[in-house]
């Protein structure tokens, strides 16, 4: 008769957290805990998914304490309002297992997870050459050109910053497309690219500064407000009018919902100024966002962070998972009613600002077919 034997029994506590800590989804910790009682209990009193999702995520070494929301009551319960060590064990085991389930999700069911445009270090001709225009999916909107222009600098290492608000405040970020602009109008269509760019995550330095970033004009710099978690490795963009994928290497965990790209360098100088610049027709951030079943509080001065966690919420983003509700990323977007919206917006914001702008019409004229090509590949 085959010998067999219980190891989280028999051997040192240690020895059966290293073998647990090697388990990769999310769902083998919840199938671990339910082996048997003495698992279970082993599971949750050595905090087997929060080590799982600090291993995997360093910042969520900041957190500070969980609170649950309950649609149900008013209030969200905290750490400290419950009756026993061990409820509260179980509580976070249920917190963080249900985080690593929803963080391995983003790698099946990926979003654009931008949710509006912040600031750019600077503006050529603003508003016109704004920032917003990067979020725009055509190559031209009110029969204008779509894109974000630097200001000319005689240096060609000037680097420039674009900050984006994502949709939550706790999104895993997989992958950016930027695309280069075109030039067309000018002689030998130049394309003013990057050398190189670079990825950074994080949060506003305080709530102050939150709410002064909803006051500060977009071509106004914004890059001291932000303390950033997280800075991807430099990736080099190629000079050509074409989406530009950049993977990063593992899913990233942004907590405070902002990224900031930097454009580092300039490779094409404009010939009636003989200054170079950057321009970016696109940008898409791909990943998912984990709001509202999830979100944070950062807390001043120490930079910890409430996490809150929803279960009815978390329920019903399970369900959409089950049902396939997500939009893959190599599908090509189309332009649908939000985007729509979206645009209408910023036209609003246009005439304003600037009561002399003239409303125009999507662009339909023949001449101008050629020279309008929608969004097309990922």
């Amino acid at each position: 008769m085959e010998t067999r034997f219980d190891f989280v029994q028999w051997l040192d506590t240690d020895v059966s957290l290293d073998i647990m800590m090697r388990l990769i989804d999310p769902a083998d910790v919840v199938r671990a805990g339910s082996v048997s009682r003495r698992w279970r209990q082993f599971v949750i009193s050595n905090g087997l998914s929060k080590q799982l999702c600090v291993g995997k995520f360093q910042q969520l070494s900041r957190i500070a304490w969980i609170a649950e929301l309950d649609l149900s009551a008013s209030e969200a319960k905290d750490a400290g309002s419950s009756n026993s060590n061990w409820e509260t064990l179980k509580r976070d085991h249920e917190v963080y297992s249900s985080l690593l389930q929803a963080i391995e999700s983003s790698k099946s069911c990926r979003n654009d997870c931008i949710g509006y445009a912040v600031s750019a270090s600077s503006t050529d001709n603003y508003p016109d050459e704004s920032i917003v225009n990067t979020l725009i999916p055509m190559d031209k909107y009110l029969n204008r050109p779509s894109y974000w222009s630097s200001t000319g600098h005689s240096d060609p290492n000037a680097p420039e910053t674009l900050i984006y608000k994502l949709k939550a405040d706790l999104c895993v970020i997989t992958e950016v497309f930027m695309q280069p602009f075109e030039a067309y109008f000018q002689p030998g269509k130049p394309i003013y690219s990057a050398k190189s760019v670079r990825f950074r995550l994080g949060h506003p330095k305080s709530s102050k500064d939150e709410s002064d970033l909803l006051k500060m004009p977009q071509q106004q710099p914004a890059d001291d407000k932000f303390i950033w978690t997280y800075t991807s490795e430099e990736f080099p963009m190629t000079q050509e009018k074409c989406f530009q994928r950049f993977n990063l290497p593992e899913p990233v965990l942004c907590v405070g919902g902002y990224m900031q790209i930097q454009l580092l360098g300039r490779v094409q100088r404009q010939e009636m100024d003989d200054l170079f610049y950057i321009c970016i027709s696109h940008v898409r951030v791909v990943g998912r966002p984990l709001g509202p079943a999830f979100d944070v509080e950062v807390l001043e001065p120490s930079q910890e962070f409430v996490l809150k966690y929803n279960r009815d919420v978390f329920g019903c983003m399970l369900q959409s998972l089950t049902n396939g509700s997500h939009q893959d990323s190599n599908v090509p977007p189309t332009l649908s009613d939000d985007l729509v919206v979206d645009a209408g917006i910023v036209e609003f914001f246009l005439q304003n600002h600037h009561p002399g702008f003239e409303l125009m019409g999507w662009g339909d004229d023949e001449e101008d077919d050629d020279e309008m090509d929608e969004v097309g590949v990922f």
